[in-house]
């Protein structure tokens, strides 16, 4: 057990951090509808819903404050009024005739004998098999049910749902009642004779998508998609004031085949408007009128809302949270950035898809806060993992320079005590070459080898403190204006010995030049290790070229020799450190593998350029390039 502990004690649990608070807020999240967030994207949909086109079967007569003026009478108007009116529809041939007027008994004679022409005029209209239904409001009191005459003709509630205790509560209209207490309401009894008239099946209130009882209201809901916008004067819905209906003032055909709804819309009634997925807040220019023809519209066409269930919304987070997981701790901020906003965004457009093609309300708010608390959760934490890393890198850096800076010293220290020693060597055996204290040719022999031994480890040990100068960055050029061609002879006459030692033949071809600034030290060894390798590489009784030249930017040296050549596979490395070219003449001569690569160094730090070409059997050639100033 207490092992177990020290291994868990052990063990970094950083990583699982980030998943820990993203799992953790996901849940409070799942805690909360946020109703108000999703109600703004339900409200996006409908009024954007290309889904439901606009179809002109509705015709709205309105009683205003313009017919009231005209007509000299006040709501409800006569009898008589309503008489003539309905004379003049129905003799345009309306499919149906929907009344959403609280009618009064009447009070005199007068009066009741219009109210008994009325009835007859819409006997007549059901003679002529047109569909007619008053439409009842109801109050604290109770349901105002039309006069008791009246009353055979048919009449349903014909209420309108506002959103005051579920969802949003924010009194806007999005459900419509399809029936209350067994029998169905005005807007679907209106739907399904149209329906009827028109040969298509009839369709109950349980058959509606996304249809929902509730026990406490004994009746059934079900969200509807509007066929066209609500706020009356921007709305297509066919509008026409009831005075002129009442004197004819229409064109023929005007209520053909369509559904005639009678009802109020006075501006200064305030119980006239409402609330709708189209109206700003407190904004109150949706008639009723307009909202009872997009809900009849709805149930004609079945253009009714199912909820998909919370669940699917939850699981659909939870997955989303876990990609996003990934995503964000594999990829670059900036990518996560932008994988997140189209995570974002592809939820808003599919959910936005499901609801105008199949009528599906998907709850995206949850997920789109679950994108908002991954990504706000696991940026810091990448960031934070981002500075621990680029910390251990620094102090790794840190580590490093120090050794290098160990090594450096170690190197220039050893290089310094190396050649006190050796010039003290080779300057005792060149006294005893000199003094010839030996006469044997062994001892002789034995000395010319000391005397070359100790060049090869003097050299050896200058590169490695020209190495060393390099890689601290402690080299400085000392520039002097000087011909170039001067050193070139320089460095060929210090090499004649050796050139004629291995009946190497140089020619030099050094065309006029002007002086340039450069390192007379450094340029000197560059030109003196390229002949030197030439020399020894390009054999017994070969040639070596060197040729000078310039132009208006560059001064030109080329060194050719005509010895094996370097493999093509190999001229890309020849200037890096410690690199030797793998042939039988390179193991015969001996060298460190540094000389190219500070000749290189050196020509670069003039502002120069050095290039190499070679082909096998048939040389080698170096083309330096000095800034021509």
């Amino acid at each position: 057990m207490r092992e177990l502990f020290l291994k868990l004690k052990e063990k970094d649990f950083s990583s699982y951090y980030p998943l820990l608070f993203t799992a953790v807020f996901i849940f409070v999240l799942f805690q909360y509808s946020f109703s108000n967030i999703e109600s703004v994207f339900y409200d996006f949909r409908v009024r954007h819903d290309f889904g439901f086109p606009f179809q002109d079967n509705i015709v709205l007569v309105v009683l205003d404050e313009e017919s009231d003026e005209f007509l000299g009478e006040s709501y409800p108007y006569t009898y008589a009024s309503h008489t003539h009116a309905l004379e003049r529809i129905t003799a345009d041939g309306p499919s149906a005739l929907g009344y959403l007027i609280d009618f009064q008994e009447p009070l005199n004679d007068l009066e009741f004998s219009q109210y008994e022409k009325f009835q007859s005029r819409i006997e007549k209209l059901q003679e002529k098999e047109i569909r007619f239904r008053f439409g009842t409001s109801m109050d604290a009191w109770g349901e105002h049910r039309p006069p008791n005459d009246l009353q055979r003709f048919g009449y349903s509630l014909a209420l309108i749902n506002v959103d005051n205790s579920i969802f949003a509560k924010d009194n806007v209209n999005r459900r419509a009642i399809l029936n209350i207490s067994g029998e169905d309401s005005f807007h679907l009894w209106m739907a399904s004779e149209y329906r009827k008239s028109k040969g298509a099946d009839e369709l109950a209130a349980n058959q509606y998508q996304g249809a929902y009882y509730l026990k406490d209201a004994d009746a059934t809901f079900s969200l509807y998609r509007f066929y066209a916008n609500t706020i009356t004067p921007e709305s297509k819905i066919t509008r026409i004031p009831f005075h002129k209906v009442r004197v004819g003032n229409f064109p023929k055909g005007y209520f053909k085949d369509k559904i005639v709804l009678v009802g109020s819309s006075y501006v200064s009634n305030l119980d006239d408007y409402l609330l709708t997925p189209f109206n700003e807040e407190d904004d109150y220019t949706s008639s009723n009128l307009n909202v009872h023809a997009a809900i009849i519209q709805s149930f004609i066409h079945g253009k009714t809302v199912y909820q998909v269930p919370k669940g699917v919304s939850y699981a659909l987070s939870i997955i989303l949270a876990i990609v996003l997981s990934v995503v964000i701790s594999n990829l670059k901020p900036t990518k996560g950035l932008v994988m997140t906003l189209l995570m974002m965004f592809g939820v808003i457009v599919t959910a936005y898809m499901l609801f105008i093609l199949f009528g599906l309300w998907l709850y995206v708010t949850h997920m789109i806060l679950t994108i908002f608390v991954v990504y706000y959760i696991w940026v810091p934490f990448r960031a934070i993992g981002e500075y621990q890393r680029r910390f251990a890198i620094e102090e790794e850096a840190k580590l490093i320079q120090k050794v290098e800076n160990l090594k450096q010293n170690f190197i220039s220290l050893m290089s310094h005590d190396l050649k006190t020693p050796v010039a003290k060597i080779a300057g005792l055996a060149d006294i005893m070459l000199y003094q010839r204290q030996f006469h044997s040719s062994d001892g002789e022999k034995n000395l010319r080898s000391i005397v070359d031994a100790t060049g090869d480890l003097n050299r050896f040990i200058t590169s490695i403190l020209d190495l060393t100068k390099v890689e601290s960055r402690n080299l400085t050029l000392n520039l002097t204006s000087r011909d170039i061609n001067k050193t070139i002879i320089e460095v060929i006459d210090n090499l004649k010995y050796e050139a004629n030692s291995k009946s190497v033949k140089v020619e030099e071809s050094l065309g006029p030049l002007y002086p340039i600034k450069y390192d007379l030290n450094l340029m000197n060894r560059v030109i003196s290790n390229l002949l030197e390798n030439a020399i020894k590489y390009s054999g017994e009784g070969s040639l070596v070229e060197i040729e000078s030249w310039d132009d208006e930017k560059w001064v030109y040296i080329k060194i050719r020799d005509n010895g094996a050549g370097i493999p093509e596979s190999e001229v890309e490395n020849i200037f890096e450190k410690f690199y030797r070219v793998k042939n039988d003449t390179s193991h015969k001569v001996k060298g460190t593998g540094l000389g190219l690569y500070l000749v290189k160094y050196f020509v670069e730090l003039h502002g120069g350029k050095i290039s190499v070409s070679s082909s096998l059997g048939e040389g080698t050639t170096f083309q330096i390039m000095l800034v021509n100033e």
